[in-house]
């Protein structure tokens, strides 16, 4: 073991420790919890990253994600022409592609894996494994069914989640909400890992795989913050057992599923781009103010100062945690700041940018790529508080009560998830999916 999986290892225990601290180190400390926790990371990591079997795994997921993202892609091409293709690519006809155009090639994915996950959770696809892993996280960490069920949810959808545990939202104690929330925040959803394969897959082959992975990854380390931040001092109504999935929001036939998914789709696509049009445009402002604000020092400190290099320091201590090389180390706390303020498709973007250039090592492309999976970042506490809170309109002053908390919780534990693939990234290529 290098030292730089050392360092990982021991930033895995410090980011335990600022969870704790977060939460103004409350007692008792859930400590079945924070042990079932840290052994599904170890075992899920070393399974990822040394089994041979799990690698297979892992290149098959890649490979059926890449298939997919192909497959919706020509209903892009259709409406888009030219516009819809990858840099380099033709259409039958002749056209050429104009470069990667991001409303046109990424958006549409949004809508596609939308209309996609809606069919499949109709026919029940999902169903099976939301229920395996609600059991394995239920037995291993002492949770409460609702909360064990709505973990497992978070593996393949975003915001909905609430929708899983619907029944039992009036009941939930604070811990369990926060729990809720801070699981959604610290996952991604399947619609929008499209968006992050389509910047990555040209120059890290099996990222569509690695981000399954750290989805998965980022259950245990999510439920560990948030019990660290905010111990269950309560009793929860489900703490007995898994309860039913709730089906009161099933459409009634497959054409019906796939329609609403396409249009819930659609909603989210154009959320992304709105958020990115408003919130880029304002931070463009914001760095113009900074660079006159900073201009009579700027040969002191090395340039002008806009947004990025000043969340880039801000987040420097939290990205030395991640057992990182030193020349990845400014990069890597850039697109942390970036992640927090301007959602992860402008980090994985800029990660994107990076490792076509080869300004960052392959170590830094893993790790980071696992930092960034999830929606821990300022707009989601809106987007998670209020979406929640519509569905149990008695708990909103609770919801809101816990949402910064929970923002909190997520972003430790997606730091968590990319450290723990540093501990157990030996410097192969091939775990990228990259020639020896």
């Amino acid at each position: 073991m290098s030292w730089l999986n050392l360092g990982s290892l021991g930033g895995c225990v410090a980011l335990a420790f600022l969870a704790w601290a977060a939460g103004g180190f409350r007692r008792p400390v859930p400590w079945r919890t924070v042990r079932g926790a840290a052994a599904l990371l170890a075992v899920l990591g070393a399974a990822v990253f040394w089994l041979p079997p799990a690698r297979a795994v892992l290149e098959a997921v890649n490979g059926a994600v890449i298939a997919v993202l192909d497959a919706g892609n020509e209903g892009a091409e259709f409406v888009f022409g030219p516009l819809a293709l990858a840099p380099g690519e033709t259409t039958a006809s002749g056209d050429r592609s104009i470069g990667f155009v991001f409303a046109a090639r990424a958006l549409p994915a949004v809508i596609f894996f939308s209309a996609l996950m809606a069919a499949l959770h109709h026919l029940r696809a999902m169903h099976l494994l939301v229920r395996l892993f609600a059991r394995l996280f239920h037995r291993t960490m002492a949770l409460s069914g609702a909360e064990a069920l709505a973990g497992s949810a978070n593996v393949f959808v975003g915001v909905e989640t609430a929708m899983t545990v619907r029944p039992y939202l009036a009941r939930m104690t604070r811990s369990e909400l926060l729990t809720l929330i801070g699981c959604g925040m610290a996952t991604t959803a399947s619609t929008t890992l499209a968006i992050y394969v389509l910047f990555l897959k040209s120059s890290f082959p099996l990222i569509a795989g690695h981000l399954v992975s750290a989805s998965v990854l980022a259950i245990p380390a999510a439920l560990l913050t948030c019990k660290l931040v905010l111990p269950e001092t309560e009793g929860p109504s489900t703490l007995g057992g898994v309860p039913p999935l709730d089906e009161s929001a099933r459409e009634a036939n497959l054409m019906s599923a796939l329609a609403a998914g396409a249009w819930d789709g659609l909603k989210l696509a154009a959320g992304i781009a709105t958020l990115l049009i408003a919130v880029l445009g304002l931070v463009a402002l914001l760095d113009l103010a900074l660079a006159k604000a900073t201009a009579p020092f700027a040969g002191a400190i090395g340039g002008p100062v806009d947004l990025r290099r000043l969340l880039g320091w801000v987040f420097t201590p939290l990205a030395w945690l991640l057992g990182l090389e030193g020349a990845d180390l400014r990069p890597a706390a850039a697109m942390l700041g970036e992640r927090a303020v301007l959602t992860e498709v402008v980090a994985y973007r800029t990660l994107a940018d990076l490792a076509a250039r080869g300004a960052i090592s392959p170590r830094g492309l893993l790790v980071i790529s696992y930092a960034l999976c999830g929606f821990a970042h300022a707009a989601s506490v809106g987007i998670f508080v209020g979406g929640t809170a519509a569905l149990a309109p008695e708990r909103r002053g609770d919801l809101a009560a816990v949402g910064l908390k929970a923002l909190l919780a997520a972003t430790l534990a997606t730091l968590l998830t990319g450290a723990v693939a540093g501990v157990f990234y030996r410097g192969e290529a091939g775990i990228l999916g990259l020639a020896p």
